[in-house]
C-alpha cells in the first residue's frame, strides 16, 4: 500500500503534519506516535495492515514536521488530546479508530474516554490508556515545576538548535533510545531532522523534554472511573522485552500492568483483548510482522474478537 499523501492541517498556532495511506473514502484509523518520535514510527507497520482502511499518522505539535506551539503555550498532555480532536475536525471525521504507540496510546486512551462516541476501536501498542501515579506521588509537584521552569528557560535563551553530522545525530539518538535499531533510528530521524549546509538539527521543540513533566497522572480510582466511559473495543499489545513505562527503563512493576489489564478486562469484557508479542518497546518498527496479523484481525473484526488470537 503506497503512501498516498502528505497532509498539512491548519491549526491556530500553525499546522499539524501527517502522512496518509489508502483511500480517504475507507474507514479511518488515526495513528499516534510515541514521545519525541514522529509519524515515520508507522512506516513499516501500516503497509502490512489491511488495504481497506484509511491510515493517517500525525506528528504531534512540536514533533516531526508539525509546527511548534507558540511561545508561552505549554506542551501539556491534555493539549495533545485536544490535537486529536482538532485533527478529526480538520479531516471531518465523526468516528474513527485509534492506533497509538507508547505516549501516543496514552493520548489515544484519554481521548477515547473524553470523546467515547468518536472512537470505534483503540489499539494500544506498549501503552496504557492513562498513566497511573503509583510510584510518583512524591514527584508530581516537582515535575510540574520543572516543566514550567524548563519552558521559561528555553524561551529566554535565544540559542539556535545544535547542528551535528548525520553520524553523530544517529549515534546520539540510538544512545538515548536503546530499543530502536539503527535502521529504525534512521527512519525516525528522516522526518525528525532538517538538513542544513553544515549537518542536521532536530526538528522537535526544545521545550519538550522528559515525558513525565507533561503527563496527567491519575489515581487507580480515577482510572477505573474513566475507562467505564469507553465505548471502543480495545486491543492492548505488550512486548515481552518492552517496558511498560518509559520513565523507568525495563520497569519490572508487573503489578501495575496487571491492574491496568484486569481493570480493562472486567470493565470492557469481550470488548477487550490482551496480546503479548516477542520484541522490545519498538516492536512495531523492529518486527512489524509480529503485530500486523493481530492488529489486522482486530481492525477487521465486526463484533466479537476471534478466540484463537
Amino acid at each position: 500500500m503506497g503512501l498516498i499523501s502528505e497532509l498539512k492541517l491548519a491549526m491556530p498556532w500553525g499546522h499539524i503534519a501527517a502522512k496518509a495511506w489508502g483511500s480517504h473514502k475507507s474507514p479511518p484509523v488515526l495513528c499516534l506516535h510515541g514521545w519525541l518520535d514522529n509519524a515515520n514510527s508507522f512506516d513499516r507497520l501500516i503497509p502490512l495492515l489491511p488495504k481497506d482502511f484509511y491510515y493517517v499518522a500525525m506528528d504531534f505539535g512540536g514533533h516531526g514536521l508539525s509546527s511548534h506551539y507558540s511561545p508561552g503555550f505549554p506542551y501539556d498532555h491534555q493539549n495533545f488530546v485536544s490535537e486529536v480532536r482538532r485533527v478529526a475536525a480538520a479531516l471531518k471525521w465523526n468516528r474513527f479508530s485509534l492506533l497509538g504507540h507508547s505516549f501516543g496510546g496514552t493520548v489515544g486512551g484519554m481521548f477515547s474516554c473524553i470523546f467515547p462516541e468518536m472512537v470505534d476501536k483503540l489499539v494500544l501498542l506498549e501503552s496504557s490508556p492513562f498513566i497511573l501515579e503509583t510510584n510518583e506521588l512524591e514527584n508530581m509537584l516537582t515535575y510540574k515545576r520543572k516543566a514550567i521552569e524548563h519552558m521559561l528557560q528555553v524561551e529566554a535563551s535565544k540559542k539556535p538548535s545544535q547542528v551535528v553530522s548525520p553520524e553523530e545525530m544517529l549515534q546520539g539518538f540510538l544512545k538515548n533510545n536503546s530499543h530502536v535499531g539503527e535502521e529504525c533510528g534512521k527512519l525516525l530521524l528522516q522526518r525528525g531532522t532538517t538538513q542544513v549546509a553544515t549537518g542536521l538539527f532536530l526538528n522537535r521543540d526544545r521545550r519538550i523534554t522528559r515525558p513525565e513533566y507533561y503527563f496527567n497522572f491519575i489515581s487507580r480510582e480515577l482510572f477505573v472511573h474513566s475507562i467505564r466511559k469507553l465505548q471502543a473495543r480495545v486491543l492492548f499489545i505488550k512486548a515481552t522485552q518492552g517496558f511498560y513505562d518509559l520513565r523507568r527503563e525495563n520497569d519490572a512493576n508487573t503489578e501495575l500492568v496487571l491492574f491496568v489489564t484486569s481493570s480493562l478486562r472486567s470493565t470492557l469484557k469481550e470488548r477487550f483483548q490482551y496480546v503479548q508479542v516477542p520484541g522490545n518497546h519498538y516492536v512495531h518498527m523492529n518486527q512489524p510482522q509480529h503485530m500486523a496479523g493481530i492488529i489486522s484481525s482486530f481492525l477487521q473484526s465486526k463484533e466479537r474478537i476471534p478466540a484463537h488470537l
